[in-house]
């Protein structure tokens, strides 16, 4: 496949993810106020039940290999910023995929303690890419943090990319808390 088009598929899968953090967090909010949306949460959150780290996995998995895919086929250079997003990605894959495989909810605070860094290091990022007087000078002149090898539709760069898969691996993360805490709620009323 092309450049152009492995561009095009990788910006819609972070408009997606970015679409399901958004609607997640304003369901959310309108689930404390109004009982209609706590009903619409509960079926959101009974849909995803049973794989949150399945589908956290295939996120960190997706979002490794795309790196893989910009830097080693598409011969982009990572900057620092870039780097630092990876370190707090990759593992993930491992995490995830061990925790998925064993069933294993306890990895939630490393994984999501790994999503948040990596999150903040990627918003920060982007800010930069956005504004690049607010760069500092932080980065390698051969591969600026500031330069935007991907700029879709005038917002998605890879930063953003990044920071919508850690938002989408947090909010599987927070549903799994929830599922749980559900799970436990209806095994006490028994």
């Amino acid at each position: 496949m092309s450049f152009d088009t492995m561009r095009l598929f990788f910006s819609l899968m972070a408009f997606g993810a970015t679409v399901v953090v958004i609607s997640a967090f304003l369901l959310w909010i309108a689930a404390r106020l109004s009982p209609r949306a706590a009903v619409m949460r509960d079926a959101m959150l009974d849909s995803v039940a049973g794989y949150e780290l399945w589908l956290a996995f295939g996120v960190a998995a997706i979002a490794t290999l795309g790196s893989l895919y910009l830097s080693e086929i598409a011969h982009l250079t990572p900057c620092k910023l870039c780097w630092f997003q990876r370190i707090f990605m990759y593992p993930l894959v491992v995490v995830l995929g061990v925790a998925a495989w064993r069933r294993d909810a306890s990895v939630r605070l490393t994984t999501m303690l790994l999503a948040w860094i990596g999150a903040a290091i990627a918003v920060y990022h982007y800010t930069i890419q956005r504004y690049p007087s607010l760069g500092g000078g932080s980065c390698d002149a051969s591969a600026p943090c500031s330069a935007a090898y991907i700029w879709q539709w005038d917002f998605i760069s890879i930063p953003f990319m990044a920071a919508s898969a850690f938002g989408l691996i947090l909010v599987l993360m927070f549903a799994l808390r929830s599922n749980l805490g559900r799970m436990s709620a209806l095994e006490a009323a028994e």
